[in-house]
């Protein structure tokens, strides 16, 4: 009988799969097996849920008896989608295989004859040319320079005049030492041991103490230039990227904060991640200051904060610039009731209400970055990634067969349409900017009849939410005028 009901099982699964509602020519009838086919991708999902959850319980059980779960044995998914959300590889242009001449990006340094020994060579010998080899080298040599800087005294002054060094040149060692040390210690990962044999192996002569201090003092040069590249970068373009990954500083966890654009990347590292950090690293890691104004008090809007708190706050200092120091202890001699959210809540509309109306630093308008909630209400305007949001769709994992079709047909459409927008970036036109516009609102409009979980018709329901934040990215690629 349990045999019986398998086999019952798997034909009822296979007759499935056979489904096609576009076939269908009665519409009533090709919408009810629509809806009848999302329902068992409804309930394929919850029994699947169920399934997890009683084993995880069972699992639970034994273990208080003194026994052991079920192993987790990892199974190749044979069917279906993989359970690999990332879309890197689907962002990627496919390119055709092509093997060409590695020579072809080698600079020439030098050009040398190699003669052929006369002696060696038969009497009716012609020439022929030459055979063309190029070998590769490099040539580690010192350029220990001895300056002789002119002098001059001047005894109606008193006073030396002495020659200057060239630009890059302060102290024992030259511009071209530094920058190979500094570069092997961060870029190679070289311990200063090491760096201190090779040195000594090309015959430079450097003391530890020296070395110790160029790779750790005496950095203000280079915070300089990073700020003079984040400043420029910002101004660059009203759209950034922005986007967070883990990292550890010490064995303690932290986070890297990536900011840029095409021209240029800035890297953060944090304790947290919070939409406070992010406001921070908007402005350059630079202290957060705090104001109290009417687009505070909107923002505000924007959280759960009762209103006796938001009248209170009207009886603070207003219009008026706040460190952090002299806001948190306005905060605890006024309200001092508030709970630890919304004490965070009022922080943040208030540090960013005065990110938009100081002019020391660039304003950014235009985030690019995913959903996460610490990146909304920093700028005037959120686009998603669209790396991120096709995650979205490989969560996905529908079950009949012709809802796999309909997912893999619109991934497919997805990134195609993705690359065609790369394209346009390289080579704007007011013809193509049109083009996009409507080939947009045709892929993200266009009906399915596929549901899932939580998920509305993919290319319906669930899309037409998401379109204002999708459109916005497509507006700031395209531009109205399709110069951008």
């Amino acid at each position: 009988m349990k045999q019986k009901n398998i086999e019952s099982d798997k034909s009822i699964s296979d007759l499935l799969q056979t489904i096609e509602p576009k076939g269908i020519a009665d519409e009533s009838m090709r919408h009810t097996v629509e809806v009848l086919l999302n329902l068992i991708e409804q309930l394929e999902l919850k029994v699947k849920g169920l399934e997890s959850e009683n084993q995880r319980l069972k699992d639970d059980f034994n273990r208080l008896k003194g026994e052991q779960g079920q192993p987790d044995i990892k199974a190749k998914n044979k069917k279906g989608f993989e359970n690999k959300h990332s879309s890197e590889q689907e962002r990627k242009t496919p390119k055709k295989h092509s093997k060409g001449s590695k020579n072809q990006a080698i600079k020439i340094n030098r050009e040398e004859i190699l003669e052929y020994p006369q002696d060696k060579l038969p009497a009716d010998a012609e020439f022929k040319g030459y055979e063309e080899v190029i070998v590769q080298d490099i040539i580690l040599t010192t350029d220990n320079v001895l300056f002789r800087k002119e002098k001059y005294y001047s005894p109606l002054e008193k006073k030396t005049y002495l020659a200057e060094l060239p630009s890059g040149y302060e102290g024992e060692f030259g511009p071209g030492i530094k920058t190979l040390v500094i570069s092997l210690y961060y870029g190679g990962n070289m311990t200063q041991g090491k760096l201190l044999e090779f040195l000594e192996d090309i015959g430079i002569s450097m003391s530890a103490g020296y070395l110790s201090n160029l790779l750790i003092k005496n950095h203000a040069d280079f915070e300089t230039e990073k700020t003079e590249v984040y400043s420029a970068g910002l101004e660059s373009s009203p759209w950034q990227h922005f986007d967070q990954t883990a990292a550890r500083v010490g064995g303690v966890n932290h986070t890297t904060n990536v900011i840029c654009n095409p021209l240029y990347t800035v890297y953060l590292t944090t304790p947290k991640k919070d939409r406070l950090t992010v406001l921070k690293g908007l402005q350059n890691a630079k202290e957060l200051e705090f104001i109290l104004n009417q687009f505070t008090y909107e923002l505000l809007i924007n959280f759960p904060l009762p209103n006796k708190y938001k009248d209170a706050l009207q009886l603070l200092p207003q219009e008026t610039v706040l460190n952090s120091e002299q806001f948190l202890a306005l905060l605890d001699t006024y309200l001092p009731k508030l709970g630890s959210q919304q004490r965070t809540r009022i922080m943040e509309a208030a540090a960013i209400a005065f990110y938009h109306q100081q002019t020391n630093w660039p304003v950014v308008q235009t985030l690019v970055c995913d959903d996460a909630p610490q990146f909304k209400l920093l700028t005037d305007n959120i686009a998603l990634c669209w790396v991120h949001e096709g995650r979205h769709y490989k969560k996905l994992s529908p079950f009949i067969a012709c809802h796999q079709t309909i997912l893999k047909d619109f991934l497919d459409n997805f990134w195609k349409y993705y690359r065609k927008l790369l394209a346009y970036r390289d080579s704007p036109c007011q013809e193509q900017a049109d083009e996009l516009r409507s080939e947009f609102w045709t892929l993200f409009s266009t009906e399915s009849g596929y549901q899932q979980n939580s998920f509305p018709d993919i290319l319906s329901g669930y899309l037409i939410v998401m379109l204002a934040k999708c459109w916005l990215f497509i507006h700031v690629m395209v531009g109205s005028n399709g110069r951008r």
